[in-house]
């Protein structure tokens, strides 16, 4: 990082956001030698560049480094056009700025100058890194990344809606599973309940035992897998005359929920 942070070079830190930029130009020992602010998006910062490299020079210093804190996607325009001037560029964290915010005593006083000159002093003090080149490959597999989390936060988010619904009407069905929503069975138990007795439980309970695991058995091959788990078949079943696990009256709205959550 030494390298990539000479002593000699002064450095140029900016605080990115969507149609306003705040860049400064400071020395090691953060001593502010210029600042402005561009009122334009990211991909049109390649002015504030040559701007900075004057800047340094005028005040007797090498082309200068640039730092940004990677909030968001428009690091990555700058860092293409710090590239094409040939001028090294490095990031950093987002927490670091933060935390360095905090120790200044300027949390509740933040802004784009203030945050700017934290991101330059961070890199005179080396706590930055240098990015890895995005190609094509990179970019996707970042997308990819990016949409997975978002759907396992929604996966997550579902299941316990449908936790707090099921616990409205049926809660002993909850303890029939260690992780219910996890396990082959007790799902395509619940689904055999939903789409064969639209959520009557009573309907389910006239079955009997037999019908009751042909039944889950068959939905059971038809998702791929080879036999259910016995232990759950049974819980469940008993669970649907368990007086004090079953909720109606009132509950039955809540049924109905459940059975459209599911």
């Amino acid at each position: 990082m030494r390298i990539l942070v000479p002593v000699t070079n002064a450095i140029v830190g900016i605080d990115l956001a969507d149609k306003k930029q705040m860049v400064v130009v400071t020395d090691h020992d953060s001593k502010v030698l210029a600042r402005t602010t561009f009122r334009r998006h990211a991909g049109d910062l390649g002015t504030a560049s040559d701007w900075a490299g004057k800047q340094a020079s005028s005040k007797g210093s090498p082309v200068s480094r640039w730092r940004a804190s990677p909030t968001g996607h428009r690091w990555r325009v700058l860092g293409q056009l710090a590239a094409e001037r040939e001028m090294p560029f490095g990031c950093v964290q987002p927490m670091l700025t933060s935390w360095a915010r905090r120790s200044e005593d300027l949390t509740f006083d933040k802004t784009d100058e203030k945050d700017a000159v934290i991101i330059a002093r961070l890199t005179a003090q080396l706590r930055c890194y240098r990015p890895e080149p995005i190609d094509e490959t990179r970019g996707r597999l970042g997308h990819l990344g990016a949409r997975r989390a978002q759907l396992l936060v929604e996966a997550g988010s579902q299941v316990q809606q449908m936790r707090a619904l099921v616990e409205c009407v049926w809660p002993a069905a909850l303890q029939t599973a260690r992780q219910p929503f996890r396990s082959s069975t007790w799902t395509a138990a619940i689904s055999v309940m939903v789409h064969r007795d639209g959520g009557d439980l009573a309907r389910t309970r006239r079955l009997g035992p037999t019908r009751w695991e042909s039944a889950v058995r068959r939905e059971i091959i038809r998702r791929g897998n080879q036999k259910p788990c016995m232990r759950i078949v049974l819980l469940l079943f008993a669970a649907l005359s368990d007086p004090a696990g079953v909720m109606t009256g009132a509950n039955v709205e809540q049924r109905r929920r459940s059975n459209a959550a599911g």
